[in-house]
Formats: structure tokens, C-alpha cells, sequence
């Protein structure tokens, strides 16, 4: 709880030697809680001690990350009855006559002002609803999204150990995602929609374990619309819904995407949404894996970045993989379903030209409910990439990146091999050398 406290409120980009350490403390916290059976007898007060740090981090600005200035941005933009995707920052600083509350005080924090917001409609309404509540507070106005984003966070913790009890697992495995320190500190601390995403995508996936599919897929809506990554996932509903199903599954998240996308939506919005999304697999670039090895590649041969062509080719493969593994599944069962979601979702992390410390916050949730645990090393390693803003000027640091890919990669060639040799040892019937895993 010290470390929760010290990161919300001792920190800020520029001081990798606190994070480092405020970070290194918390995780050797949670390892211990996690590898103590005794304590994992006890695992609703832990929840409680979770959810509590969470509690302690509403009070303050986020300090590791400077994206809430956007957010007021947007906001006040909405309330001035303006589309933010309509044009970039700048023109809008030369309205005439001057929209309220947009100023250069504003602008000159925002950290990407040269591009085009790129935030969903759930995120939006957040905006607009905490400015609307407090237009010219902005501490005010980031405690209500602290506060809407905790009570996300909530949902996520009563609903896990409800989907854990379905496929058969302890329920305790919530403690993975309830004590991880960096998933305190980032969603509610530092305000990322993650936490609004898997919420909605947990409902989804609860509502369809109990034959609600109608509610199903309008919860599944609203998490697209809190943050698009989910909608990955859609292939692999299918053969659990049966094709007729699945076809007027998908048609009621189509229809309820775009209703919650309606307000928004204008030629503008399109073009300037679609230019968004063009930029983040053309330009971004930050704690790459696979991508990082191919630019090198096109630096050795080519002589430039080619980020141009390889960014959005990389992101075409990720869904087209899943898009084929989804139609080729065959299993019908629903423990099935996250270990597909979780390599789906690692998949096109592992491909992308950008991944935030964040960004990790679906293979987290997702491996509580398989095998897996290599998502947990990979939330300790990637919070070392805050190491980058400490330089001055800012650029990346990457053996860090070199050290935190080894420890995901080794690990998870580690758990494979397990799960192979757990394999063979079943198909040769030597049961006493078997290992049973869920």
C-alpha cells in the first residue's frame, strides 16, 4: 500500500529512480502474497486491500501520464456543442467566436496536439459528463473519471471470481489482477479506459455463460466502445453460438456499436478517426517487440524506418491470423474461450509498433482464467520503460526493451515446453508423471 501511495502521489515521469523502486517493492509484495497459500485462503480481504489502493489513487492528477489534458480538451469541446474529431487542436484555438474554456493554458499541456483525438464514444461521454460537473476544475473534473473507472474496477473484481467458478478455477486467482501494482496504478491512478474495457468485456462474457446472449452482445458494444480492441475477439464466438447465433450476435454488436458511436458520428468524425487510427500504425512508435526486429531489418536493407509500410501490415496480419484461428475452432466449451482470447490479444501486442505499460491490462486479465502466467511478467518488466522519460531529451532505452521481451519470450517458451510435456506424458499413460492442469 506504501508503494501504491508513493507512485500515485511521490512520483512523476521524469523520476525512474522512485518508480523503479516504488514499483520493485510492490511487486515483491504481490509475488509473496500470491505464493503463500495461507494468504490466499483469505483472498476476499485481499480483494478488499486491491480496492482500496485503488481508493487511495482518486485524489490526485495522474502523475506517469499527462493524457487527462486531452481528455479536458475533449470535454469542453463537446460541451461547446463541438465534434473533437472534427479538426486538430490548433483550429480550434482560432474559433471565432472563442469557445469556452479553450485556451493555450490547455493546449500547451496537451501531449499530442499535431494529431487527431482518437478516443471512442463510452470515452467521450466521460469526458463531457466530468467537465460538465466541474468546467473549470480540473482536479474536479479528474476525480470524476478517477471515480467512474474505480467503480469499473469494481465490476471487474466482483465479476471474475463469479467467470472463475464457471470454468472450474480458484477463485483466488482474482488476486493476479486485484493486487498487481501496475494495474492499480495505471487504470485508476492514471486514468486508462482499460479498466472501462474489460468491465464491459467481462459482463459480455458472464451474460453469455448464463444464455443471455441479447444482453451479451450489447455489453460486449459497450466495451468496443470504451476502447476498440475487443472486438478481436469476435471470431471465436461462433462455434459456442452456433452459426445462426453468432450471425445475429455480431449484428446486435454492429447495431449497438454504431448507436453508441452515433452522436459523434459525421463525415468529419470519420475522416479524422480514420486519419487517428492511420497514424498509430504509421508513426507511434514505443516498446515494440517483434516490430523493433523488422525495423531494424528495414534499416539494414532499405536503409529507412518502414514504418509506413510495415506498421499497418503487421496490424492486417494480427487480424487476419485471428480472424482464420477464430473460424477454424472447433471447440464449443466456454474454458476454451480465454486462453484463444489470450494469444489472440498477445498475438497483436506482440506485433504492434506501440505498447504502454497499460496496454497489458487484457493478457493479465485474460490468463486468470487459463494456464498462463506469463502475462504477470511481463506487467513487472514493462513498468522499466518509464526509464525512457527520465532522459533528457526524451529517447528510448533499448536494452530495457531487450530485457523485458527476453524475460516475456523465456518465460512463455518455459510454459510451453510444460504444456507440451504435460501433453506427451498423458498420451503415454503415465499418470503418476502427470501434472493435472485446468
Amino acid at each position: 500500500m506504501a508503494s501504491t501511495i508513493g507512485l500515485g502521489y511521490g512520483v512523476d515521469q521524469s523520476s525512474f529512480d522512485r518508480i523503479a523502486l516504488y514499483f520493485g517493492v510492490g511487486f515483491l509484495a504481490y509475488a509473496y502474497l500470491l505464493s503463500n497459500k495461507k494468504w490466499l485462503e483469505h483472498w476476499p480481504v485481499l480483494v478488499g486491500v486491491g480496492l482500496l489502493c485503488r481508493f487511495l489513487l482518486l485524489f490526485g492528477m495522474p502523475n506517469l501520464s499527462d493524457d487527462i489534458y486531452r481528455f479536458i480538451w475533449d470535454g469542453r469541446l463537446i460541451l461547446n456543442g463541438v465534434n473533437p474529431f472534427t479538426a486538430l487542436p490548433a483550429s480550434f484555438l482560432e474559433a471565432n467566436p472563442p469557445l469556452d474554456g479553450i485556451d493555450q493554458a490547455l493546449f500547451d499541456q496537451l501531449n499530442s496536439p499535431d494529431y487527431f483525438t482518437i478516443y471512442p464514444p463510452l470515452a467521450q461521454g466521460s469526458f463531457a459528463l466530468s467537465v460538465s460537473l466541474f468546467f473549470d476544475h480540473i482536479l474536479g473534473a479528474t476525480i470524476v473519471l478517477k471515480l467512474l473507472l474505480f467503480l469499473c474496477e469494481c465490476g471487474s473484481l466482483w465479476l471474475i471470481p463469479k467467470l472463475l467458478k464457471q470454468v472450474n478455477l480458484p477463485a483466488s486467482n482474482v488476486l493476479i489482477y486485484a493486487l498487481n501494482p501496475l494495474m492499480i496504478v495505471e487504470l485508476t491512478g492514471n486514468l486508462h479506459y482499460e479498466a472501462m474495457m474489460v468491465c464491459f468485456l467481462l459482463a459480455a462474457i458472464y451474460q453469455l455463460m448464463q444464455h443471455r446472449w441479447l444482453l451479451s452482445a450489447f455489453l460486449l458494444a459497450f466495451s468496443v466502445a470504451s476502447k476498440l480492441l475487443t472486438v478481436l475477439f469476435l471470431p471465436f464466438l461462433w462455434s459456442r453460438l452456433g452459426w445462426r447465433k453468432s450471425i445475429a450476435y455480431y449484428m446486435v454488436v454492429i447495431a449497438g456499436t454504431a448507436l453508441l458511436f452515433l452522436p459523434l458520428l459525421s463525415t468529419e468524425f470519420i475522416q479524422g478517426f480514420r486519419t487517428s487510427l492511420d497514424l498509430y500504425f504509421r508513426k507511434f512508435e514505443f516498446n515494440g517487440s517483434i516490430y523493433y526486429l523488422l525495423r531494424w531489418w528495414g534499416y539494414q536493407t532499405k536503409g529507412f524506418n518502414i514504418i509506413q509500410t510495415i506498421g499497418p501490415r503487421l496490424g492486417t496480419v494480427a487480424v487476419l491470423v485471428i480472424g482464420f484461428w477464430g473460424l477454424l475452432d472447433r471447440k464449443r466449451d466456454w474454458a476454451s474461450l480465454f486462453p484463444r482470447m489470450l494469444f489472440a490479444i498477445c498475438l497483436y501486442l506482440f506485433l504492434a509498433t506501440t505498447i504502454h505499460p497499460w496496454y497489458t491490462t487484457l493478457p493479465l486479465v485474460l490468463c486468470l482464467f487459463t494456464r498462463w502466467r506469463f502475462p504477470i511478467i511481463w506487467t513487472a518488466f514493462i513498468s522499466l520503460t518509464y526509464i525512457n522519460y527520465s532522459y533528457d531529451p526524451y529517447y528510448e532505452n533499448f536494452w530495457i526493451v531487450f530485457v523485458e521481451y527476453t524475460m516475456v519470450f523465456g518465460y512463455l517458451s518455459w510454459e510451453l515446453y510444460q504444456a507440451r510435456k504435460e501433453i506427451f506424458l498423458q498420451s503415454i499413460k503415465i499418470p503418476f508423471l502427470t501434472k493435472k492442469t485446468p
